[in-house]
Order: C-alpha cells, then structure tokens, then sequence
C-alpha cells in the first residue's frame, strides 16, 4: 500500500511540470500533452479523457514548457524550449531569440525525436508466435527487426529477420536473414550506401545468399512524422548450394517509407526492393514489405504486415505472400 501511495503522489506531483495549456476561443481551458499538430488538427493527451484532437482554428492560444518542433508556412522546421501564451491568436515562441507568431502561420507542431547523446536511434522489433493443436501440432514464430542510428553525416541502418517452424516435433522453417547498411551523407538529402546482406535457409535450395552492394541514395524528408529514402545499387550476389556456387551482378532499386497516420499513434509504413540480375535465367526478383504499427503505449506496439516475394525468369513467375499479425517494441 505504501508503495502505490508513494507512487501516485509522485505522478500528481509530476503533473505540473509537463502540462501543458490549450486556451480554446469559447473560453474553455485544456491541460495535458501536446503531441502533435498536422492536418489542421492539434493532439492533446489528458489524464481525464484521453487524447483529444482540436480543431487548429478553435485554439486562442497555448503554452508548453517542453522542446517542439514546428514548422511555419513557408519555412524549413524549427526547434523551440517551449511556447507561451500571447495575444489571441497568437504564441510566443521561446528559442535562440523569443518570435511571437500568429497562429494561423503554424502548420505543424511534433516532439523532437529521442537523442542518444548526439546520435538519433529508432528501430522496431515485431513478433508472431502461431501455436496450433489440432490434429497436427505446429509452432511457428517469426521476429522482423530494425534499427538505425545516424550521427552527424554517417547513418548506420540494420534489419533482421528469423523464421522458425515445427510441425510434429519436426523442422519445417529454419532460416534468418541480416542486413547492414553504413550510409554517408554528401548532402542534407544526398548520400552514398555501402551494405552487406546474408541470408540462411535449412530448408530452400539454396542454402546461403550473400550480397555486398554500393550507390547512390536520396533522402526526400526524415523527420518526426515520417521519412522516405529512395536507394540504387550495383551489387555483386553469390549463392550457394549442395550443387555448388553461382556469383553474378545485380542492379538494385530501394524505397523505405514510413508515415504517422493519426497523430502519432498510428503508423503506415512500406520497404521494398527490385533486383536485376545481369544473368539470363532471372529476370527480376521483388522484396516488398508494407504494414501497420498501433500504438499502444510509449513503447508497445501491434502490428500488421504484409510481405510480397516475386521472382520472374525463364518466362514463369513465382510469388509468394505473407500475412503478419503480433506484438512489437518501437523505440
């Protein structure tokens, strides 16, 4: 008992110092945590009912004393300590130097992304654990991770995956993958990607693929609402088998998009890659991978992904697809 007492003074206590204050044009008066504005709609979550979207146009004005993002109409974003209340229709924003600003000229509002130390770090893990007892008794489970940390002009980018099947007491999957890529930026949206792919199947023909590629890749925007890189490279693949060794080149093109959805706690994302091999028995191979992450809490996710695996040569096409449902971390 003491313990709960002690803990629910320290959250009442705590309150204050995070809350923060919509003053809306009928006079009423809002307080909790701001965390996000787009689309012409401003997320307040409240220890009384939750999150609460308001119309932008309804707000007078407001007052946060934690770090912002925002950005204004016809300019780049911009970091603020916090904003405090102004006249109506208007907030003063607290920085390098103290603006105040109609509120009209905001069009988006975010907290800035977690730093470790002076490097970003996100990433996501999914799992899937399938248990059937019917007349047969499999257990399957699937975990897809990723992760990238990126500091000053270098970006580290890191994807996982393990699969593993029994039927019977007896293996059916048995594979993993992993993929790293080091990424240097030339420019703010410019950069080049090095990276190292190797895949490991018990079960598939071929039993090993390693991939060491390079190129050229365009960052359209990274920020706290989403991010879209668009990758090419030439790669050199090597695939191993009982049968022996095969190696040729590719030509590969990436995407890796992601975008919140409903405030921050929903989240659209979709990766994917297209290979060409310089080989006449393949024409094309296609990885593709989209889904949905709900927020749940600050750290729990639930997750539903689809994948898409195509492979086109010697005039048949192979597909294969993927549904994924389960539980995930996101950081």
């Amino acid at each position: 008992m003491w313990l709960r007492f002690l803990l629910s003074t320290v959250l009442v206590l705590a309150w204050p110092v995070w809350a923060d204050t919509v003053w809306l044009n009928n006079g009423d008066r809002l307080s909790g945590e701001i965390l996000l504005l787009d689309g012409g709609k401003l997320a307040l979550k409240t220890k009384y009912a939750g999150r609460v979207l308001i119309d932008w146009k309804d707000i007078d004005t407001l007052r946060s004393d934690k770090p912002l993002m925002l950005r204004r109409v016809g300019l780049d974003s911009e970091s603020s300590e916090g904003l405090q209340a102004a006249g109506p229709g208007l907030v003063t924003v607290v920085g390098s130097r103290r603006e105040t600003v109609p509120l009209a000229s905001i069009n988006r509002l975010v907290p800035p992304r977690p730093l470790l130390k002076d490097r970003l770090w996100e990433g996501n893990l999914d799992a899937k654990l399938d248990l059937e007892r019917n007349e047969d008794s499999t257990d399957e489970f699937k975990i897809k991770a990723n992760t990238r940390v990126e500091h000053g002009r270098w970006r580290h980018v890191l994807n996982g995956q393990l699969e593993h099947e029994t039927k019977n007491d007896e293996e059916k999957e048995d594979n993993w993958e992993l993929e790293y890529d080091l990424d240097r930026f030339v420019t703010d949206h410019w950069f080049w990607r090095t990276g190292y792919e190797q895949d490991e199947d018990k079960f598939e023909e071929i039993n090993r693929q390693r991939i060491l590629g390079t190129g050229p890749g365009y960052r359209f925007w990274d920020d706290e609402l989403g991010r879209f890189d668009l990758v090419g490279q030439v790669n050199r693949v090597r695939l191993d088998s009982p049968l022996g060794e095969l190696a040729f080149d590719t030509w590969s093109l990436e995407w890796d998009y992601k975008r919140q959805l409903w405030g921050t706690r929903l989240e659209f994302y979709s990766t994917a890659e297209l290979q060409v091999p310089q080989i006449d028995e393949i024409d094309y191979v296609f990885d593709s991978e989209a889904g949905l992450r709900y927020r749940l809490n600050d750290w729990a996710r639930l997750s539903l992904l689809y994948e898409l695996d195509q492979l086109r040569g010697l005039g048949n096409t192979y597909s294969e697809q993927r549904y994924l449902i389960g539980l995930g971390v996101g950081w």
